[in-house]
């Protein structure tokens, strides 16, 4: 049996021409192509064909390449601005510790009881910026490692340098006494600085580690606040503080109630910080 190729081959198929003839009238002629001049064409069609895919094949190949150095890139980057762990002090005599959790930055200022968990963004110049869950900057880190701190003391930013080891900021762990006896006294302390009694409400199941930061962070907001001359009104309809656990961290204040609810599943991340307790008893403009 003779293949289609070789078919086709020897007997070419036969091709109408149409040419301009005298008086308006048309010649057709039919002719043949020669089985020598049709097995070239076929030829050639096949090898313009194979140097299509490869010419493919290479383009491919170099896009793949691009992406992966892009992405090489990208990863050494992020490695070059992330700090490393340890205690920094700025130029304007301000100390912290910075921590990792997993992609996380933590970062916890001396004699300050909040452990703010820090999110990086891409800033000019390959720098990287971390930010508070309130949207705030707080440092800043140079593609050559330079670290910036920014403050409600430094607002436009006061340069750090590395100066001792790092310490966990894993948050604390207590047993069922002594979360009694922290709620009593985080319950006294509030309501001693708004001269009324504050009810503190804690419930948590999956992880009261994370709730009992999430109540020392909120009362000692309140607390900031109430020694606020112009801030210490928006208190006025405090009676209780409640913290509990959902599906995603929030604070609320309503009816005289300042609920702050944390997300245990994002660990650190989905306790709320004092700025936003702050932001939600003091209307922003």
């Amino acid at each position: 049996m003779r293949s289609a190729v070789q078919a086709v081959a020897e007997n070419p198929p036969a091709v109408l021409l149409a040419t301009p003839r005298v008086a308006g009238s048309v010649c057709v002629r039919a002719w043949r192509r020669s089985g020598a001049t049709a097995g070239l064409a076929i030829a050639l069609a096949i090898v313009l064909a194979c140097g299509i895919a490869a010419a493919e094949a290479q383009a491919q190949t170099r896009s793949n390449a691009q992406a992966e150095q892009s992405r090489a890139i990208r990863d050494q980057s992020v490695i070059r601005t992330t700090p490393p762990p340890g205690r920094y002090v700025s130029e304007a005599g301000q100390a912290f510790v910075l921590d990792q959790a997993g992609s996380l930055t933590l970062l916890r200022f001396e004699r300050s009881t909040e452990t703010w968990a820090l999110r990086p963004s891409s800033a000019p110049r390959g720098d990287t910026i971390y930010r508070n869950d309130a949207g705030d900057q707080v440092l800043r880190v140079t593609a050559g490692g330079g670290i910036t701190v920014y403050t409600t003391r430094t607002p436009g930013g006061s340069p750090v340098s590395l100066a001792g080891p790092p310490v966990s900021l894993a948050p604390p762990s207590l047993g069922p006494v002594q979360m009694f006896n922290l709620m009593a006294r985080r319950s006294g302390l509030v309501s001693e600085a708004m001269g009324r009694l504050v009810r503190i409400n804690v419930d948590g199941q999956e992880s009261e580690a994370l709730c009992i930061e999430a109540l020392i962070v909120t009362t000692d907001a309140v607390v900031r606040i109430a020694r606020s001359p112009s801030a210490r009104p928006f208190l006025d309809r405090l009676r209780s503080i409640t913290v509990i656990e959902g599906q995603r961290s929030s604070v609320t204040y309503s009816g005289g109630d300042l609920r702050v609810v944390v997300d245990p599943r994002r660990g650190i991340a989905g306790r709320p910080s004092s700025a936003r307790v702050i932001r939600a008893v003091i209307p922003q403009d």
